[in-house]
């Protein structure tokens, strides 16, 4: 199992930045998803964008695609989400999220591969 701790939410202004980590700790030496999650206020929980630590392939949500990057650091064991061009539509509680063993050309772009939850990080942008 995998423990996932989230860290960097913060305010910032619309255009800001800000960039979350997510360390793990537990079985974190398989290929596996991991994660990033928000639900915003009245919304459901939306995957924002996914890697698999194995073979590195990434998935974007459309709605981050070119202003969000996902990236790992092994030595580490940390996932990062770096946000730039943040919006007001951005501010949600984020999540970081992991799944368990996958082969390493899997794409983490679905829910379904994420098992294990952190207990989020409030993101919030103003206008």
């Amino acid at each position: 199992q995998v423990h996932l701790v989230e860290s960097g939410g913060g305010s910032v202004q619309a255009g800001g930045s800000l960039r979350l980590a997510c360390a793990s700790s537990g079985d974190t030496d398989s290929s596996h998803c991991v994660g990033w999650f928000r639900q915003a206020p009245g919304a459901d929980r939306e995957l924002v964008a996914g890697i698999n630590t194995g073979g590195g392939r990434i998935y974007y949500a459309d709605s981050v695609k070119g202003r969000f990057t996902i990236s790992q650091d092994n030595a580490k064991n940390t996932v990062y989400l770096q946000m730039n061009s943040l919006k007001p539509e951005d501010i949600a509680m984020y999540y970081c999220a992991a799944g368990g063993m996958i082969p390493r050309w899997v794409v983490c772009s679905t829910p379904a591969r994420f098992t294990y939850w952190g207990q989020g990080t409030q993101v919030t942008v103003s206008s």
